[in-house]
């Protein structure tokens, strides 16, 4: 019998760093992930088209040598980019996550673009986001907490833009001043976005970047809360939840995929 589980192709190669996390968290949720350095689907060893999700993990790649994302992007563009469009034009799911998220900037697939923090320095730090837009990804989530980590975090777009995103409902979530921030005592917006924008969407929702890492907030367990968490729920005698905030995002888009993408011929 064919292997009926959601396929998600995770791209690895010259400074992406995530691969392992990434793919670990969509089989937690249920799919079939292979980690594929690009050359090797430049090469044609792994096709693009035989996937249903295709996922941007976060990292450095290339040492961000010329700005996060701008190499890699190219490299896509340059030998990937009729397989992209024909995923895109087949109603696909992507995510880019951090590194991620900015080359998916730099492709255009995504508005805006990712700079410098205004501290212009690199920070690591557990952030609150409120969800907005509508998104086969974002299904039954409200505010959560999850972990950045990047240097060039801050995003930025022309007025013009910024009105398009807000139009068509595209802004995956605003940074927060939630139970995160109230703890640790740190500012909402860790990198100075423009109004606070977290990540956007594209595609009708079906692509999503964003700054936070999903896939490392997995397990309440990795919550910087935890201990009080645990102490809290046993004190109430309530079971404390073994998932985090982030795995929701991973099984909304396996069940997505599995309701519909596998019904349609690839």
């Amino acid at each position: 019998m064919a292997n009926k589980k959601v396929k998600v192709l995770v791209f690895s190669g010259y400074g992406l760093n995530c691969e392992e996390e990434t793919k670990y968290a969509f089989e937690l949720a249920g799919g079939d992930a292979d980690i594929v350095h690009i050359n090797d689907l430049i090469a044609g060893i792994k096709k693009i088209k035989n996937y249903d999700i295709l996922a941007f993990p976060g990292g450095f790649s290339f040492g961000d040598d010329t700005g996060s994302g701008k190499a890699y992007a190219n490299k896509v563009r340059n030998h990937l980019w009729k397989d992209i469009e024909e995923f895109i034009a087949k109603d696909k799911l992507i995510i880019g996550i951090c590194n991620g998220f900015q080359i998916l900037t730099n492709l255009g697939i995504l508005p805006g673009a990712l700079m410098w923090n205004d501290s212009a320095r690199y920070i690591d730090r557990w952030v609150d986001i409120k969800i907005e837009g509508k998104s086969p990804w974002l299904t039954g989530i409200d505010t959560i907490s999850l972990p950045i980590a990047h240097g060039e975090g801050k995003f930025y777009t022309d007025t013009e833009t910024l009105k398009k995103i807000k139009n068509e409902n595209a802004i995956v979530a605003r940074y927060v001043k939630g139970e995160t921030c109230e703890m640790t005592g740190l500012s909402s917006n860790p990198n100075g976005a423009l109004e606070d924008i977290a990540g956007v969407l594209g595609n009708n929702g079906n692509i999503i970047g964003m700054m936070p890492h999903p896939e490392r907030g997995l397990f309440v367990s990795q919550l910087p809360n935890f201990p009080y968490l645990k102490e809290k729920s046993r004190r109430d005698g309530k079971k404390l939840p073994k998932y985090g905030p982030g795995f929701q995002i991973f099984k909304n888009a396996v069940e997505y995929c599995a309701r519909t993408r596998l019904k349609i011929n690839r």
